[in-house]
């Protein structure tokens, strides 16, 4: 672990702050961090997050598959992290399944994204102007990851971005591993006030939210 310890380090803390928020309910999500251009660090396939191990991790190359001897297999998800760092320089990728994230891509499916505007968190993205709007689409949840993953590479353009995936859960990816972490708190912050808000105004208005 000696060429990557920097990196592990850096993704094993943010492993231990999203699991500090719960939001790794029943061993679900993935998270990555890059290490080079040609291999990135992934999660574990059905470990506990909550807790610390050393094999927590493996190092998989740009097809997703382990460059090293392990009994370890890498994250179901692993091929939407690839499309990630073989279309963009982006450090870093997480994904989580929350109820928040989960209801919002089941509301707004039919539209194939949601959007917030005049709201201050949409700043995470870069997006500053005051009538600015923060798009964020919504995909099918394929059960054949490769699929999903094609599904999923067509809304991957850019060094950051986020989608969500149909009643599964959102995907992140950054520059590194904190701007990484700065989307996915402002996208489940912006999910729970928009649900909050429709709670309150009781519900679907006029087929609006």
């Amino acid at each position: 672990m000696t060429t990557y310890e920097t990196e592990w380090d850096t993704l094993a803390d943010i492993k231990d702050e999203l699991a500090a928020r719960d939001w790794f309910m029943g061993t679900s999500g993935n998270l990555s961090i890059r290490v080079d251009e040609n291999s990135f660090l992934v999660t574990s396939s059905g470990l506990d997050k909550r807790k610390r191990t050393v094999n927590d991790f493996l190092l998989v190359d740009l097809e997703g598959r382990p460059l090293e001897n392990t009994s370890s297999k890498p994250s179901a998800e692993t091929l939407l992290h690839c499309e990630i760092y073989k279309k963009t320089s982006s450090g870093a990728s997480l994904h989580v399944h929350t109820v928040a994230n989960n209801v919002i891509s089941e509301l707004f499916y039919q539209e194939g994204v949601v959007t917030f505007q005049h709201q201050e968190l949409i700043k995470a993205f870069g997006l500053w102007g005051e009538d600015d709007i923060l798009t964020i689409p919504i995909i099918r949840n394929d059960a054949d990851i490769p699929t999903l993953a094609d599904h999923f590479s067509a809304y991957v353009s850019k060094e950051k971005g986020a989608v969500l995936i149909h009643n599964h859960g959102i995907t992140v990816w950054g520059v590194d591993g904190f701007e990484a972490k700065k989307l996915l708190e402002a996208c489940e912050f912006l999910f729970q006030y928009k649900l909050s808000l429709i709670q309150l105004k009781g519900g679907v208005l006029h087929g609006h939210y």
